[in-house]
């Protein structure tokens, strides 16, 4: 046959609806980094990828019985690395290095950089940061509209509704907050508002929260319309209140592989 040329013309381009697709920008064909790692390394070697993005070459690397490092700057590439990961391969075990796993932490975030915290935050309810300039991998975000993230859930009958979240990592928070999220939850049509919140809510902010009633659904019943969760609650093991299936279908479920490799060592910085 024809050797290998360098110019590879086989591999086609990612579509909008490739079974692959993921919903990050900048995704490549699995196909793509599975080939460059077969031809440049052996079972057992070390793959680094210091911008893996939504974490293709670290599944590739994986499904060819490579130990790997994946290193991304943004939260929410690595929220979605670890989800494809963890759906791909079910028994799969890896470390997750340099997110916060306290409130310690996340304060400390917080102050060392507000974006950051925000697309970390948002990572935690599994949440699509959203706003001009909002794209994981960008160092800033512009204009948000009064959102910072949405989630998006099937509500029966093939109709997509979806929820916003507005994070708050400051110390001073405020009814006008949760007024504010229910204001861009009506001008959106949105089903249902979330406040995330660094510090915890006032008795007015819960009180107003409690004033805008239920969301019904005919496929999941009701929730309460505007809610507020603050960090701690998240990582104590506190759910929101929201149907079922909203975190599989904010980013596309990957497929699972057949044969779970024999190399279980990785991380994710």
């Amino acid at each position: 046959g024809v050797p290998l040329q360098d110019v590879w013309d086989t591999i086609g381009p990612l579509s909008s609806m490739a079974k692959e697709r993921l919903g990050y920008p900048t995704q490549k064909p699995l196909a793509l980094l599975e080939r460059i790692i077969q031809l440049s390394s052996q079972p057992g070697d070390i793959i680094l990828d210091p911008f893996c993005g939504c974490g293709t070459a670290v599944h590739a690397a994986q499904k060819l019985e490579r130990s790997w490092i994946g290193i991304d700057i943004t939260s929410v590439a690595i929220s979605l690395i670890t989800y494809r990961l963890n759906a791909a391969f079910p028994n799969i075990e890896f470390a997750t290095i340099g997110e916060p796993k306290d409130m310690q932490g996340a304060r400390q975030l917080a102050s060392d950089d507000k974006h950051q915290f925000e697309w970390w935050a948002l990572s935690l309810l599994k949440a699509k940061p959203s706003g001009e300039g909002s794209s994981p991998g960008k160092g800033k975000k512009g204009a948000d509209g009064g959102k910072d993230g949405i989630i998006f859930f099937p509500d029966g009958g093939g109709k997509l509704s979806k929820i916003i979240v507005s994070v708050k990592g400051g110390k001073n928070i405020s009814v006008e907050m949760v007024r504010s999220l229910g204001d861009v939850v009506e001008e959106q049509k949105a089903a249902m508002g979330i406040l995330l919140t660094l510090e915890a809510p006032t008795k007015p902010m819960l009180a107003w929260a409690d004033q805008k009633g239920l969301f019904h659904s005919d496929a999941w019943g009701d929730f309460p319309r505007i809610q507020i969760i603050t960090v701690a609650d998240i990582l104590d093991g506190k759910k929101i209140a929201m149907p079922p299936t909203v975190v599989a279908d904010t980013f596309a479920t990957p497929h699972r592989e057949q044969r779970p490799p024999a190399a279980e060592q990785a991380s994710l910085l």
